[in-house]
C-alpha cells in the first residue's frame, strides 16, 4: 500500500447526530482552553504554555477507538484526547496550568508538571494498583521529544504477555486476555530522534498491539519538515515496515489528513480492530495539521512561517473543516453550532474561573494569616520600622505565591534574631515551620513508594546455609535466585541481549528460558534504551520486568530513559503511578575501555528515585533480587564482572533470603582506619588489608552495598568513632562515588566530629581504563595504592613507628 492509496473513505461508522455535536463541543471547548491559557500566561498567572490547538479533530477521533484497559503514552498536546475520554476536566486542565499542587485539583501531577502533561491515577491511596483492565489509562507524560516510544512500546508488550501467557490470564484486573491498545502519541519533528526508530523497529520484531499517531503540521517549532525528514514524509521513509499481508510481520500504515473528521474516524476504527485483535503494530501518519497559535507561549510562529503558509493553516484549520463538514452533510445547522461556540467558551470561562480561586484562594488565606502573625511579631518586638516594609510588600502583593510567604516569613525572623523570645516571635516561628513541612509534601514527596510493599517495608530474611552447602560458581547462585523466583511469581520475565538461549553472557540465566519458555525468558535485539523502556512500560502494568543491559558502559544508551521517565515516575504524579524495574547489569573490574566501567558519578546524579545496588557477590546480589522482587520500587542492580566464576555458597533458602537496602556491613574490624567502598574493590581493599595488618596497623573494612539509598543508620559514622581516620574508595573518576560517600558521611552524618586526619579518596584514573592486566592495574585503585593510602594516614600519625616508604 503506497502513502497515495491511503486516503480514507466517507464516514463508514455507525454514528448519530449526538455524537457529531459532542465531538463539535469537545473540540471547541479545547480550543477556548488553549487560547485562555495562552492570555493567562501573558497575563502573569501561569510561567508557560503549550497547548493542543490545531490537533483537536484526529484526537477526538482517536479517542473513540480507545476502551477500557487502553493505555496512552503521549506527547504534550493531547488535552482534546484527554478530555474526550473522561480523563481530563477543564478544571484540572487550568489547575495544571497554574501549578496547583493539590491532587485533587490536578490528579496528573499535583502541579509538578508544566501544562500539557498528562496522566491518571493508576494507584489508589494505599500505593496499590486499581482495577486497570477496566479504566481509561494514560502513563505519565515526560518533555524530552521521542522519550513516550520506550515506555510506549513496553505497554503494547505487556499486552502480547498477558494474551500468551496463560499463566497471566488470572491477573483480570491487569488484563483482559492482551486485548488492550498502547495508544502513542508524538509530533512529526520529534519522529527525528533515534528512540523513535528503535521503537517501531522493536514494535515490528515483536508483534505488539502499539498505535503510534504522529501529528504532522510541517514544523518543529520553527524548524519546517524539508530539515527534518527523508522526503518530508515520515510514513513515506517508513513504508518498509508495512507488512506484506495479513499473517506477516511488519507493520500497518495509514495516511490520513488532519481535518478529515470522517477519514479519521474511520481510520481509527480499521487501525485500533487490526491493533487489537491481530497484535500487528500501526502507525497513522495525521498530514496536514496546523498550529494556529505557534509551538509555545515563549514565541510566536508569525517569525518563521511564510504569509502563504499562514493563510494555508487558517483555511484548514480542523474546527473550521469539522464545521464545514457538519453543514454541507446536513447533521447541523448554522444556528446549532454557534450555539455551541457560545457555550463552549463559556464552559471555559467558567472552568478557567473555578481553578484560579481554587489555586489562589488558600495561597491567599496563607497570605493574610502570615500578615496577621507578622502584625503581632511588630507588636511585641517594636520593630515597626525596620519590617514595615516587609510586611507591607507582602500584604499589598495582589498574587503572592507561597515562596513570597515563606520567604518573608525568614526574613522577618532574622530581623528579630536579636530580640528575647516573644509569643508574638514563636508563633512566627512554629507557623514558618508548618509552612515548610506543608510545601515539603507538595513539592518534595514521594520520590519512592509509599505503599507496604517499599523497599523498607520489605521483611529481613537472613540467609541460611546446611552444613553441606554446596560451593559453586557465583553466576550458579544467580541461576538458582531467578529459577525460585520465577517459580514463584509468573508475573517475572527477564529480557535482554543474550539473555534468552545461552541464558546471557555471564550464564546467570542458563536454562532457565528452557524451563519457563520464551515469553518469560528472552532475547532482545541491541537496543538498550527500549530494553529499559520496554521493561517501564510493561512494570506500570503490574508486570515485573527483569531488564539487562550487557555491560554498565552502555548504560549510556539507555540512561535519558532511567532518568526522565523512570526515576522521576512516582514523584512526577505524586504517587499516582509506579513501574518497578529492575534493571540488571555488571560493570567494574574487568579489561577494556567498554567493558569494566564504573560511571557512578554519572549515575547518581541523574536517576535519584532509583535504587542504585553494588553488591560485592553473587550471593549479595541474589539477596538484592529476593529484596527488589518482593517490593514496588525500581533499582539498578550492578553485578561485579569478575564475580561469576569465583566460589561461593549456596543458601540453603536462596529464593527467600532478603538484604536490606541502604545497611552496609563491616567486612572487617579494625581500629586504625576505616576504609569505605564496593562492589569488586571490596576484595582489593581485603588484600591490602591484610597487607597493612602485617605491618601493625588494624583497618575497618566497611562494603556499603547500597549507593541509594546511602547508610541509613550511620554506620559509617560509628565506625570513625572508634578509628578516627577514613578513606573511601572506589573506581569512579576523581570526584565521582568517593566524593558522593565523602558528602554522606561528612556532610549528612556529621562524622567530621570524629576525625584526627584528613579524609582521603582512592579513585581510579580520570579517564576510562585500558585495555590488559596492566591497563587494569595502572588505571585502577589496586591493593598497593590501597596500602600506600592507609600508609601514609598512619604516617602523619606516628612517623617513627610508620617512616615513609618512598
Amino acid at each position: 500500500m503506497s502513502t497515495a492509496e491511503t486516503a480514507a473513505p466517507a464516514l463508514t461508522t455507525s454514528l448519530a447526530k449526538a455524537d457529531f455535536l459532542t465531538d463539535y463541543r469537545l473540540a471547541w471547548e479545547s480550543r477556548h482552553a488553549s487560547l485562555a491559557g495562552r492570555k493567562e500566561v501573558f497575563m502573569g498567572k501561569a510561567k508557560f504554555g503549550i497547548f493542543g490547538d490545531g490537533k483537536e479533530v484526529p484526537q477526538l477521533a482517536m479517542a473513540r477507538a480507545f476502551q477500557n484497559g487502553d493505555f496512552r503514552a503521549g506527547y504534550y498536546r493531547d488535552q482534546t484526547f484527554m478530555a474526550a475520554i473522561g480523563q481530563l476536566t477543564w478544571e484540572q486542565y487550568f489547575a495544571q496550568l497554574y501549578a496547583n499542587p493539590d491532587v485533587e485539583a490536578e490528579p496528573a501531577t499535583a502541579g509538578r508538571a508544566m501544562n500539557g502533561h498528562f496522566a491518571t491515577r493508576m494507584l489508589d491511596e494505599d500505593g496499590n494498583l486499581t482495577d486497570l483492565a477496566h479504566s481509561k489509562n494514560s502513563s505519565a507524560d515526560i518533555s524530552p521529544t521521542a522519550g513516550q516510544m520506550p515506555r510506549l512500546l513496553g505497554m503494547a508488550y505487556a499486552s502480547k504477555l498477558f494474551r500468551q501467557n496463560p499463566e497471566l490470564h488470572q491477573f483480570d484486573t491487569l488484563s483482559t486476555n492482551g486485548n488492550e491498545v498502547a495508544f502513542g502519541t508524538i509530533g512529526n519533528a520529534s519522529t527525528s530522534e533515534g528512540m523513535f526508530f528503535e521503537a517501531l523497529n522493536a514494535a515490528g520484531v515483536l508483534q505488539v498491539p502499539m498505535l503510534v499517531s504522529v501529528w504532522d503540521d510541517h514544523y518543529g517549532i520553527s524548524v519546517p519538515a524539508e530539515y527534518q525528514t527523508t522526503k518530508q514524509s515520515i510514513s513515506e521513509i517508513m513504508m518498509g515496515l508495512q507488512r506484506e499481508g495479513e499473517g506477516q510481520s511488519g507493520f500497518e500504515i495509514y495516511v490520513v489528513r488532519g481535518w478529515d473528521y470522517a477519514g479519521l474516524v474511520d481510520t481509527y476504527q480499521r487501525a485500533a480492530a487490526v491493533c487489537r485483535e491481530q497484535h500487528v503494530p500501526v502507525l497513522i501518519h495525521v498530514t496536514e495539521l496546523t498550529q494556529p497559535q505557534g509551538h509555545s507561549t515563549s514565541g510566536s510562529h508569525e517569525r518563521y512561517k511564510s504569509k502563504d503558509r499562514l493563510g494555508w493553516e487558517e483555511a484548514h484549520d480542523c474546527l473550521h473543516k469539522l464545521r464545514e463538514w457538519l453543514l454541507a452533510e446536513g447533521h447541523a445547522t448554522e444556528m446549532e453550532l454557534d450555539e455551541i461556540e457560545k457555550t463552549a467558551a463559556a464552559t471555559i470561562k467558567a472552568a478557567r474561573t473555578a481553578a484560579w480561586a481554587a489555586f489562589f484562594d488558600p495561597i491567599k488565606a496563607e497570605r493574610d494569616e502570615a500578615v496577621a502573625l507578622l502584625d503581632k511579631l511588630v507588636a511585641d518586638t517594636g520593630t515597626e520600622n525596620t519590617m514595615h516594609e516587609l510586611v507591607e510588600q507582602l500584604k499589598s502583593n495582589p498574587t503572592p505565591i507561597r515562596a513570597d510567604i515563606v520567604r518573608t516569613l525568614r526574613r522577618a525572623l532574622r530581623q528579630v534574631r536579636n530580640e528575647k523570645k516573644s509569643f508574638g516571635r514563636r508563633s512566627v516561628q512554629r507557623h514558618l515551620e508548618q509552612l515548610l513541612a506543608e510545601n515539603a509534601d507538595r513539592y518534595n514527596s514521594n520520590l519512592f513508594s509509599q505503599s507496604e510493599l517499599a523497599v523498607g517495608n520489605i521483611e529481613e530474611v537472613a540467609a541460611t546455609y546446611a552444613a553441606d552447602a554446596p560451593v559453586v560458581d557465583g553466576r550458579e547462585v544467580l541461576q538458582a535466585c531467578f529459577d525460585a523466583n520465577f517459580q514463584r511469581d509468573p508475573k517475572i520475565f527477564a529480557i535482554g541481549e543474550d539473555v534468552g538461549k545461552i541464558g546471557d553472557v555471564n550464564q546467570a540465566f542458563a536454562g532457565l528460558q528452557d524451563k519457563f519458555g520464551e515469553l518469560r525468558v528472552t532475547d532482545t535485539g541491541i537496543r538498550e534504551c527500549t530494553i529499559v523502556g520496554q521493561g517501564i512500560g510493561a512494570a506500570l502494568r503490574g508486570l515485573r520486568p527483569i531488564t539487562e543491559i550487557q555491560y554498565l558502559d552502555y548504560l549510556l544508551y539507555a540512561i535519558q530513559i532511567l532518568s526522565d521517565d523512570l526515576a522521576c515516575l512516582q514523584y512526577r504524579t505524586k504517587g499516582g503511578q509506579k513501574a518497578p524495574l529492575i534493571v540488571r547489569t555488571r560493570g567494574h573490574r574487568l579489561e577494556g575501555v567498554w567493558h569494566s566501567g564504573s560511571p557512578m558519578q554519572m549515575i547518581l546524579g541523574s536517576i535519584r528515585g532509583i535504587h542504585v545496588c553494588v553488591p560485592r557477590n553473587m550471593v549479595q546480589a541474589a539477596g538484592f533480587y529476593n529484596t527488589l522482587l518482593r517490593s514496588d520500587e525500581p533499582a539498578l542492580v550492578i553485578e561485579c564482572l569478575n564475580g561469576y566464576r569465583l566460589k561461593e555458597k549456596t543458601p540453603s533458602n536462596i529464593g527467600e533470603f532478603t538484604l536490606p537496602l541502604g545497611r552496609p556491613e563491616v567486612l572487617l574490624a579494625g581500629t586504625d582506619v576505616t576504609v569505605v567502598t564496593y562492589g569488586s574493590m571490596c576484595r582489593i581493599v581485603m588484600d591490602a588489608a591484610k597487607q597493612l595488618a602485617d605491618v601493625g596497623i588494624s583497618v575497618e573494612v566497611i562494603d556499603v552495598q547500597t549507593l541509594l539509598p546511602f547508610d541509613t543508620d550511620h554506620l559509617i559514622a560509628d565506625s570513625l568513632q572508634k578509628t578516627n581516620r577514613v578513606v573511601f574508595a572506589d573506581e569512579d573518576v576523581p570526584g565521582g562515588g568517593t566524593a558522593f560517600m565523602l558528602q554522606h558521611v561528612l556532610d549528612e552524618q556529621q562524622a567530621y566530629r570524629f576525625l584526627d586526619s584528613q579524609p582521603r579518596c582512592l579513585a581510579a584514573q580520570p579517564h576510562r581504563p585500558a585495555y590488559s592486566s596492566d591497563g587494569d592495574y595502572f588505571s585502577k585503585p589496586n591493593a598497593e595504592d590501597v596500602f600506600d593510602t592507609v600508609y601514609e594516614l598512619m604516617s602523619e600519625v606516628k612517623p617513627g613507628q610508620f617512616p615513609e616508604i618512598y
